[in-house]
């Protein structure tokens, strides 16, 4: 059987015509990819000759709505076997001065996407030699595909508020990885950073998808056919994934009557990655300290983010003054979340210290360090890390520049440095 070439081609008979799938409904956080191939490009029910065949198909790719919301990603029952709440732990909130000053609390939902193709001819899975480049804005995206396999990484396009970009690609080393850092910032790296004098800048929240081996054939091989659209179809399933983690931070300054003033707004994480592996999610080995801005907030009611209370009930709740944050960053050094189950399966080579620099009421200052390691480990997928102090404890420097107080680990040559219980 021959064919003719038309703008869209209808089977000619009732056992060539295939049947039309049910679509299936997008799963939270699922990038959903549909291949199309365009009628024009296909034979009806049997392939022609070599000779005669065309040596590409036009290919489309549907981008449906993504659920980005904390509790898909910070769903701690599943990930790690126990049910876990952070709104429960979240004590700091989140007001309308603090999104105009970090932004949202959690994710936001990308518009635009970078999507890259490697064409690696009738053998799946070989090393990359060439790239199409190509960017998508909306939910579709519709390109020309040689017979053979194809591998396919997508990642969300970067947009900031002030225009300015943190997040750097590496794309030239190798095309069989894409990998993404930070720069360091012109702030010092206050505590534990021996390798680097200076923090670096956090990333901004960046989702990717990677998977290998399609084909792409002339027999139709895995392709339906939709009949709303008169196209065949295949569809993958790219599970689109954070590739950077949200950190919930917050110091609880208990009795603290006015003591500490004011913070300067920065603050440090250490331990963190610097950069990760866009195809595969996994962290890079190169440990840094991450610059990110705090906030302290005063007489804060300690009733949990998901709580709510009259007004009766309000008064009865303990307060106390609160510096919080929102930091974002690669996660722990060579870790792959997404093949981890437990926190055990970790492998983290540092400790992770928070510190946060604070004002006294009689205008001396003192940088607060506080070892977290335990709770970034237990929450290497991002989440809440709290830190409760009691004032009644920290003695009041008498010099500008301050004691350099440290939560856990006392320095005995420094006379200056105090150990608290958190």
């Amino acid at each position: 059987m021959t064919h003719a070439i038309a703008t869209q081609r209808q089977a000619t008979t009732t056992a060539c015509r295939p049947t039309a799938p049910r679509r299936p409904q997008p799963a939270p956080a699922a990038l959903l990819v549909a291949m199309a191939l365009v009628a024009s490009a296909l034979t009806a029910c049997m392939r022609e000759p070599d000779l005669h065949l065309y040596s590409e198909a036009t290919v489309v790719f549907d981008l449906p709505v993504i659920d980005l919301s904390l509790e898909v990603y910070w769903d701690y029952e599943l990930t790690y076997g126990t049910a876990y709440d952070w709104r429960t732990e979240w004590y700091y909130g989140w007001d309308e001065t603090d999104r105009e000053l970090f932004g949202e609390i959690g994710y936001t939902e990308p518009a635009v996407f970078n999507l890259r193709r490697y064409y690696t001819a009738r053998e799946p899975l070989a090393p990359h030699t060439q790239v199409l480049r190509d960017q998508v804005e909306g939910t579709h995206f519709r390109g020309h595909y040689d017979w053979g396999f194809w591998d396919i990484l997508t990642w969300n396009d970067i947009h900031t508020l002030d225009g300015v970009q943190s997040l750097v690609f590496d794309e030239t080393t190798t095309l069989d990885s894409v990998t993404a850092y930070t720069n360091q910032s012109m702030h010092a790296s206050r505590y534990h950073a021996p390798r680097y004098t200076r923090s670096f800048y956090e990333p901004e929240a960046l989702f990717a998808a990677y998977t290998r081996g399609i084909e792409v054939n002339e027999n139709l091989d895995g392709f339906t056919y939709d009949a709303e659209r008169q196209l065949y179809v295949r569809r993958l399933d790219m599970l689109l994934h954070p590739v950077t983690y949200i950190y919930l931070t917050q110091i609880i300054l208990h009795n603290n009557r006015g003591r500490i003033a004011a913070v300067d707004g920065s603050a440090n994480l250490s331990g963190m990655a610097r950069s990760t592996c866009v195809n595969s999610g996994r962290a890079g080995d190169d440990a840094i300290t991450v610059y990110y801005n705090c906030r302290l907030k005063r007489d804060c009611p300690l009733l949990p983010y998901s709580a709510t209370a009259t007004a009766a009930a309000l008064a009865a709740v303990p307060r106390a003054d609160i510096v919080g944050g929102r930091l974002m960053t690669f996660g722990i050094c060579g870790s792959e979340v997404g093949t981890i189950t437990r926190a055990d399966e970790l492998h983290d080579p540092s400790r992770h210290y928070m510190d946060v620099n604070m004002q006294f009421a009689n205008g001396m200052d003192s940088t607060f360090v506080f070892d977290v390691t335990e709770q970034v480990r237990r929450r290497y997928k991002g989440g809440v890390i709290t830190v409760e102090l009691d004032m009644d404890t920290v003695p009041t420097p008498a010099r500008r520049g301050g004691s350099g107080f440290d939560a856990v680990v006392k320095d005995v040559e420094d006379g200056g440095t105090y150990e608290f219980d958190i």
